[in-house]
């Protein structure tokens, strides 16, 4: 899918819709909203607002969709944006599974009729140094959580990406074990700031963003942001994650930003947000520390990084 720059909502345009939404009652009459999102937009719960400092600003459109890691569709920054034209992210379904009281296949179009879409501006940080702000939209992991119902014994999730190397080349490269796998643990992903994102900018996640759902975790490294998600499973253990199998000794499970812990090969102290030339200081969990530190007390952040 493509959208004409005609169709891309200005950055004025989406700050005042922004404010529109944090004020008003019928916030499902606001224009801009991709289809799938305005019957159920949310009218007032901007608990991320003040995660931002005053220097942040947000990155066009155009920055966040043609600079991507995503694998799939090559290992370029721009090979997603110009090799994922022949993905189809519609229909979509989630299989539920592993230790859960409700394994079920979700039709995705159904569930976005249910669950409450918010507005949502977060940092991007990626391990390669650089970071992004970008306008999500999405709801809370939890809510596929209550819909699955675990058993006490599940103490993690997984997630996979679809695995379809006919539409997606870079899957038929072995630069990784296909299909991708992330995780996290249930605190973790009952967390409030987590998200599954179905769009950005007003717009429905374009293809090299991870059409059409997608994990957002603002306080981790933004591999752990796994894309175009089929399958969620519930576990007892530490699940595989893709690039902790690659590269143990670069890539943790955890992968919570730390700017005291520098990856081997290159420094997390300082990061460069795209469209920016000076070096930005990195903060601990990427600015978000007061809001998930408590997650985290008493672990050794250097073994579980």
């Amino acid at each position: 899918m493509k959208i004409l720059p005609s169709e891309i909502t200005p950055y004025t345009n989406y700050l005042n819709r922004r404010k529109f939404i944090k004020s008003s009652i019928a916030t499902s009459l606001v224009l801009g909203t991709s289809t799938g999102l305005q019957a159920n937009h949310a009218s007032n719960q901007n608990i991320y607002d003040n995660q931002l400092d005053e220097n942040d600003s947000l990155n066009s459109f155009e920055e966040i969709t043609t600079y991507n890691n995503f694998y799939e569709f090559g290992m370029g920054k721009t090979d997603p944006a110009e090799n994922s034209g022949d993905f189809k992210p519609k229909p979509w379904s989630i299989s539920l599974e592993g230790l859960i009281n409700n394994p079920q296949v979700l039709d995705l179009e159904k569930l976005l009729q249910k669950v409450t879409i918010e507005d949502r501006v977060y940092r991007l940080r990626c391990v390669e140094a650089w970071s992004m702000v970008i306008p999500w939209q999405g709801f809370p992991l939890a809510e596929i959580i209550k819909i699955a119902d675990p058993l006490s014994s599940a103490k993690f999730i997984q997630f996979e990406t679809v695995f379809r190397p006919e539409e997606m080349p870079g899957q038929k490269r072995r630069s990784l074990p296909w299909p991708y796998v992330e995780g996290l643990r249930i605190d973790e992903a009952m967390h409030p700031l987590t998200i599954l994102s179905t769009g950005l900018y007003g717009h429905d996640l374009l293809n090299q963003s991870g059409a059409p759902l997608r994990l957002v975790v603002p306080w981790k490294y933004g591999f752990k942001s796994i894309k175009s998600i089929s399958s969620i499973r519930f576990v007892d253990k530490q699940p595989d994650a893709t690039w902790p199998m690659l590269a143990p000794s670069e890539y943790g499970f955890y992968s919570n930003v730390n700017n005291l812990v520098d990856h081997p090969r290159w420094s997390q102290g300082t990061e460069r947000r795209i469209g920016e030339f000076k070096r930005r200081k990195t903060m601990m969990y990427n600015g978000y520390e007061e809001d998930v530190s408590h997650l985290y007390k008493g672990m050794d952040l250097k073994k579980y990084y």
